[in-house]
């Protein structure tokens, strides 16, 4: 749709007048009606004579803050959805507006408009959308008895692959698996970060025993949001994977989740064109055209405290991408629309 949000009416509560006006302009670009206000102070008084489709605020206002405006609400039994969009560095702020119910909390300084059209929509067609958030809860929810069940847990990974065909962030993807048939193998996810980039992963999971389906479901619900967290946090507008393998490689050990676990981490930017692949273990070819670029396999996470990697980058608008390793064989396919 074009317009999306046409027919829905915005509120939203900013001080800066900036920032107010870049949104105003942005919604209604979407087709949404929009109403704009100062603070709290301000949004009460309009939402006591309408009801808003959808709030948007900031947290750090005058008179009347967000978290404020947020409890004013919630005790007055008003569900409308509510989108945070703050600079605070204050992660008990955060914490504290999630647990008022709000559907979602983007920072600022917001340079992808993008995240902000995905949430907005997620928050108004919210049965629009499969959730992998609530896929995840009910993960971390049954996480023990999980590990009690290892049949359990792989059955649940293998329910959780990725459709073959599907489009993602303006690409079209699709993959062929070669695995053994009853038991897991090389296990791809895959899922855009935004409407301009993606990211996915390969991971190996034969060499961990049941620690490896077990690692491969802690993954599948903290890849994504790791990476985004990367992104937000730096200037550059692509992500430092190795950083990135790092820190997986620590939440393993941190989860008690011992052996070896040969990793493959993709990210592809649409408008820039650029792939960045990195190895932990497992092999891999890029083919793009004619050309095809090897990439070694480095050293499976969970084998030492640190991590050494093989990484490559290339600029492309399509290609292959063969990953190989003791759990399979695997082939991405990438083209943009």
């Amino acid at each position: 749709m074009e317009q999306p949000l046409n027919g829905k009416h915005i509120l939203v509560v900013d001080d800066e007048a900036v920032f107010r006006t870049l949104l105003d302009n942005f919604l209604q670009s979407l087709g949404a009606n929009t109403t704009l206000a100062n603070d709290g102070i301000e949004a009460i008084d309009f939402i006591d004579q309408n009801a808003p489709d959808l709030i948007i605020c900031d947290l750090d206002m005058p008179r009347m803050n967000g978290i404020k405006l947020i409890e004013y609400l919630r005790k007055r039994n008003c569900m409308v959805p509510v989108l945070v969009i703050s600079a605070t560095e204050n992660m008990a702020d955060i914490a504290q507006v999630l647990r008022l119910g709000v559907q979602d909390v983007l920072l600022k300084p917001l340079r992808d408009l993008g995240l902000l059209r995905e949430a907005m929509l997620e928050c108004l067609y919210p049965s629009m959308f499969t959730s992998k958030v609530e896929e995840d809860e009910q993960l971390f929810h049954d996480w023990d008895a999980l590990v009690r069940d290892p049949p359990a847990a792989a059955k649940l990974l293998k329910e959780l692959q990725p459709p073959v065909q599907q489009v993602l962030a303006g690409c079209r993807i699709n993959y062929r698996q070669l695995t053994m048939a009853e038991k897991p193998g090389l296990v791809l996810d895959i899922a855009a970060l935004s409407g301009k980039d993606l990211a996915f992963y390969c991971l190996d999971v034969t060499r961990a025993g049941d620690n490896g389906v077990l690692a491969a479901l802690l993954l599948r619900a903290l890849f994504n949001g790791l990476l985004q967290e990367q992104l937000s946090g730096q200037a550059q507008r692509l992500p430092e994977l190795s950083s990135l393998l790092k820190q997986l490689n620590l939440l393993l050990r941190q989860a008690h989740l011992h052996g070896q676990f040969p990793l493959l981490v993709g990210y592809y930017h649409q408008e820039l064109k650029n792939l960045i692949l990195v190895s932990a273990g497992l092999n891999g070819t890029l083919n793009i055209n004619t050309h095809q670029i090897r990439l070694s396999s480095g050293v499976p996470l969970g084998t030492l405290d640190s991590t050494h990697l093989n990484q490559i980058s290339h600029r492309c608008d399509a290609w292959q991408c063969q990953v190989w390793g003791a759990g399979g064989k695997l082939r991405l396919m990438l083209t943009t629309d």
